[in-house]
């Protein structure tokens, strides 16, 4: 039977190259094209940043499944990461098909909404797991903000 942090590892892993692999066609070229804020001088930076939540996400999801392994609500718990990741990794491939960075800002603020949902409901059965969600609880409306301030640089494309 393979480690349980392997598990939820890989299944990271695999959503993330999957979700981050769905690109409509000439979305990246439109996304490209959009003015940014002045502001932004991290955007090389972004990736690494998601990879970092991304792994505090599954050793949080981690620490949630050793608290009680294989139960109905762990698995609940792990559903709702789950379904985090995927509402995150929905931001570039949905708001790339719509062209609107509206789009993007209302799935940026649905996940970070989720996320405090889910650090609420985590923070009962760990600290640790609670906190090492607290990465993104802070980029999260970053991210966002920046989506919103594009809208406001790019009308059209709001």
């Amino acid at each position: 039977m393979l480690p349980s942090w392997l598990v939820i590892g890989g299944v990271t892993l695999v959503v993330a190259f999957i979700g981050g692999s769905l690109n409509p066609p000439g979305g990246i070229q439109w996304f490209r094209r959009l003015r940014r804020p002045r502001w932004l001088t991290f955007e090389a930076a972004i990736p690494f940043i998601w990879t970092t939540v991304f792994l505090c996400g599954a050793w949080s999801a981690y620490i949630v499944w050793q608290a009680d392994p294989g139960s109905t609500r762990t698995w609940l718990f792990m559903g709702a990461y789950l379904l985090l990741e995927i509402i995150t990794l929905a931001y570039n491939p949905i708001m790339e098909l719509r062209r609107s960075l509206v789009t993007g800002t209302v799935i940026g603020a649905t996940g970070f909404f989720w996320a405090i949902v889910l650090t609420l409901l985590v923070r009962p059965i760990s600290g640790w797991a609670a906190l090492l969600l607290i990465p993104y609880l802070l980029w999260s409306p970053i991210g966002t903000y920046t989506t919103w301030a594009m809208a406001q640089l790019n009308p059209a494309d709001a």
